[in-house]
């Protein structure tokens, strides 16, 4: 499993941490319902978009950081595509707990990339990004002074995976159809072999 199928797999399973920042309690009840923002913003909206709650350099590093964590595939585009790095931007006065978790991670990397590359994270080059993910994308192994950047980025990373898998663009990708009518078969025998009930289905 590539690393943009975990993320889609971790999102369905566990959507209300893709909403939750520090704090937040409220969650949407199915993962693959689009939205309340994707049905109130419209393509034009996102191309004549102005930050709602972050600066341009945030809003900058954000668009940046979204699409680190999904870029685009052969299947869809990035989260910038699917409109993600908005989502976020409303999110923000949505969801007014999230504020200040969010605007001090973004300061944070901002002061560690200055500090390992002696530029801010939307200057550095695409290596510099990556080594600085490196350092905070895997809690296990990151050390105690990135604690803050873990934290961070798990829920950037959660919320970002909510976003674009509630987007239109993201609902096609997941290839979820709703409540819609169709004829089953029942199930193949490859399936039922595999759960080792091929031979009493066969007995009947």
């Amino acid at each position: 499993m590539d690393r943009r199928e975990l993320l889609k797999t971790l999102s369905l399973g566990t959507l209300a941490a893709g909403f939750a920042m520090t704090g937040c309690k409220t969650a949407p009840k199915e993962a693959s319902k689009e939205h309340k923002f994707w049905k109130h913003v419209t393509e034009e909206d996102l191309e004549m978009w102005e930050t709602q709650f972050f600066t341009d350099h945030e809003f900058e590093t954000v668009r940046q950081l979204a699409n680190m964590v999904i870029p685009a595939d052969e299947r869809s585009g990035n989260a910038e595509d699917a409109g993600v790095p908005e989502f976020i931007d409303f999110m923000m006065l949505d969801r007014p707990e999230n504020q200040t978790p969010m605007r001090g991670g973004l300061n944070w990397l901002d002061v560690q990339c200055r500090r390992f590359f002696d530029n801010n994270f939307i200057n550095c080059t695409d290596q510099q990004k990556k080594e600085m993910l490196d350092k905070i994308a895997y809690p296990d192994e990151a050390a105690p002074e990135m604690q803050a950047g873990v934290n961070f980025f798990n829920s950037f990373r959660d919320l970002v995976a909510a976003g674009f898998w509630s987007s239109k663009m993201g609902i096609e990708d997941i290839g979820y159809i709703g409540n819609k009518a169709t004829n089953w078969d029942g199930c193949s025998h490859e399936a039922l072999e595999h759960i080792g009930l091929e031979e009493k289905s066969n007995k009947g």
